[in-house]
């Protein structure tokens, strides 16, 4: 493409007729990005250190995992900004505080409703952040950033600790089927593979 063409393009993503659709486009772009650079490390390492299979196997694992959560958080990012590109032209191209959770609610059902595995830890991740944000926070003076966040409040989050290894412990020994299987496999090594051995080897140094 020569320089006028490029010229052209520039102009053309710059014009402000056109904003929204490339706000649009380069959410899904975004979404497309950080969702591969996201899962792929963690599909990687979790893979090869704990997956079972042929290496071919793994391989196709790792690669159906990146694609989907790339994938998913492509279509969100771009329906999500759509709607609120919407509702916001419904009232005069002025945004409105319950237009975010109305574009959540309907990215979350179109694009995370199905229950697969990364959904699922998706999900878990998106609550966990949710609940501690209604944690109480550290007093900041005034002059504190608008953007970074505010540190919960310490005395709070010991009791809140507390609380959920409590719960996740009990739920662990006395609910186990309810919990994700992630976390289930994960505390089996940790708690019940603990009181397990048969000579010195598997001990100290064998996953029995």
């Amino acid at each position: 493409m020569d320089g006028s063409g490029l010229k052209g393009l520039e102009s053309l993503a710059l014009n402000p007729a056109y904003h929204d659709l490339f706000t649009v486009l380069k959410a899904a772009r975004n979404g497309l990005v950080y969702g591969a650079k996201i899962r792929f490390p963690h599909a990687l390492v979790m893979t090869f250190l704990f997956g079972r299979g042929s290496p071919r196997q793994k391989l196709q694992f790792i690669y159906r995992a990146t694609r989907q959560h790339a994938l998913n958080l492509c279509k969100f990012a771009s329906l999500y900004k759509a709607t609120t590109i919407l509702l916001r032209r419904t009232n005069g191209g002025k945004p409105r505080s319950l237009d975010s959770f109305l574009a959540g609610c309907l990215g979350g059902w179109v694009v995370f409703g199905e229950r697969n595995a990364v959904n699922e830890q998706i999900v878990l991740y998106c609550i966990a952040r949710c609940v501690s944000a209604m944690l109480p926070r550290d007093p900041v003076p005034e002059t504190y950033p608008a953007t970074k966040p505010i540190p919960t409040d310490k005395k709070t989050f010991e009791y809140f600790a507390a609380f959920v290894w409590g719960s996740v412990m009990w739920l662990f020994a006395e609910r186990r089927q309810n919990l994700q299987a992630g976390l289930v496999n994960s505390m089996d090594y940790l708690y019940v593979n603990a009181e397990k051995w048969n000579d010195l080897r598997t001990l100290f140094w064998h996953n029995s």
